[in-house]
């Protein structure tokens, strides 16, 4: 599989798009103004604690308070099985350095740990913690054990003052001995400026910044099936080459500069399948279709045979289009960004072994996303659930607001509800004020309709009433919108 990464830089936002065999896999957008501060290190204060919740809010500078649980205060001497109250650990005017672990998503405020860590290529340190480890989604028990020497050795043979311990990433498998020293080194400098900062800086203020977005991008996504990472600013292309000339040098060659006269989202037709991404229905290559649905509380997607007829049987054309539907949700969960809960309603099969193949090519096509997923397997009502871990805002949350006219709900009430709502008005102002006529502000739908099709139950109201309804039609009204005034 071959893939490449293509980067759009203006004053205004980063675009940063995945492309894997010619196909869009993951976009990610920061804008200057709502830049990701996951990962930041911050010196905060805690303004107000919640015993019942185990919970407190912390001014991190942000226009909403942070919010920090009690399991992710590291309490000195506390073991792992017991947890002090909240109300032990914090209290209001409190300064706290934490780090923030979700963006702020929503209504919701950022989250907020105090157990600290700084990434780099190959590891993560985690000062506050003596052990080390390796990521799991390296599976090889030999490449495993290989790497856990290396940050024993690295940390020893080199004589570094290693006070905490180390993750090894995903990107670390095959790296060398000097590699490994090399990061390790890296960090360790960077975390003495960090503690430098922790001890002279302000509440609230930043103690930390992580990388800009194309500069993470080569740190976190860079793989060897990574052909291209194609760059249009020129200014940063020098800034990511110098980058990856001390940290990643494999990567240099690989980096180009972008200079064509297309916009480089329109390479691979990345700015139409963005678009597409933000739609509800996903059309399937064979005819059927899914239906994806976000929620507050979880993401619901209907998988659905549309079009697609098969060729021998039902069973056979449901399996096909199931098995389709499986690397779609796959590509569909990365390119949006969805997280939290996600329920999945293939197709019923009838065949146990059908399911299973299906529930192998969801699980291995989700093998390649970044974002920590769980699959639980089939329910009793045959729906597929998994988690994936949300960090960001969705594809939609950054790029889109809710509706004005419908307040985010989808639908809008039809133009007869809209006319039946302004009769029983009408009747609840008549029997409340003294009105000589009245005066209908509407939308041209509405006004059309009361004029027309409900001609009739307008004549029947006014001899009711004993008044007179006129009627003028709003250009700016939604068709929901409407007014009546007392003449």
């Amino acid at each position: 599989m071959s893939g490449e990464v293509l980067i759009n830089l203006t004053p205004m936002e980063t675009r940063v798009a995945v492309v894997e065999n010619g196909v869009l896999q993951e976009a990610f957008i920061e804008r200057a103004r709502r830049r990701g501060i996951v990962g930041n290190i911050y010196q905060g204060r805690v303004v107000r604690v919640l015993p019942g919740m185990q919970a407190a809010f912390i001014d991190i500078g942000l226009e909403r308070a942070a919010f920090i649980h009690a399991h992710d205060i590291a309490a000195p001497g506390a073991s792992s099985e017991e947890q002090p109250s909240i109300a032990h650990l914090l209290h209001e005017g409190q300064s706290l350095v934490v780090q923030v672990t979700k963006d702020p998503i929503g209504s919701k405020g950022a989250r907020l740990t105090t157990h600290l860590s700084v990434p780099s290529r190959y590891l993560v340190y985690m000062p506050d913690s003596p052990h080390n480890g390796v990521s799991q989604r390296i599976e090889d028990e030999t490449e495993r054990e290989r790497l856990r020497e290396l940050v024993d050795t690295a940390a020893t043979e080199q004589a570094l003052e290693v006070s905490g311990g180390f993750i090894v990433r995903t990107a670390a498998e095959g790296v060398s001995l000097d590699e490994m020293t090399a990061d390790m080194n890296f960090l360790l400098r960077l975390w003495r400026k960090v503690s430098e900062r922790k001890i002279t800086a302000p509440a609230p203020s930043v103690i930390y910044d992580d990388l800009p977005l194309f500069m993470r991008t080569l740190r976190d996504v860079m793989r060897d099936d990574i052909e291209k990472v194609r760059i249009d600013s020129r200014e940063n292309y020098v800034k990511l080459v110098e980058f990856a000339e001390e940290f990643m040098p494999n990567a240099v060659n690989r980096i180009e500069h972008y200079a064509g006269e297309r916009p480089i989202f329109d390479l691979f037709s990345v700015e139409d399948e963005i678009q597409k991404a933000l739609a509800r229905k996903v059309q399937l290559k064979s005819g059927g279709y899914l239906v994806i649905d976000p929620t507050e509380a979880m993401t619901t997607i209907d998988v659905n045979t549309g079009g697609y007829v098969g060729h021998r049987n039902l069973e056979e054309t449901i399996f096909k289009t199931n098995l389709e539907a499986a690397t779609a949700i796959a590509r569909q969960l990365r390119l949006r960004n969805l997280g939290g809960i996600i329920i999945i309603d293939f197709i019923d099969m009838v065949d146990p072994e059908h399911q299973r193949q299906v529930l192998r090519m969801l699980e291995k096509s989700l093998e390649r996303d970044h974002a920590k997923t769980k699959c639980t397997g089939v329910t009793e009502l045959g729906l597929v659930q998994l988690t994936r871990k949300r960090t960001r805002e969705s594809l939609e949350q950054t790029l889109c607001e809710p509706c004005p006219s419908c307040q985010g709900r989808g639908t809008l009430k039809t133009a007869e509800s809209v006319c039946y709502e302004i009769f029983r008005e009408i009747l609840r102002e008549e029997r409340a004020y003294n009105a000589e006529t009245y005066a209908v502000l509407a939308s041209q739908s509405v006004v059309d309709r009361l004029l027309d099709e409900e001609s009739a139950a307008v004549a029947d109201l006014e001899e009711f009433i004993g008044k007179t309804i006129r009627f003028q039609v709003e250009t700016q009204y939604s068709q929901e919108q409407y007014d009546i005034v007392l003449m």
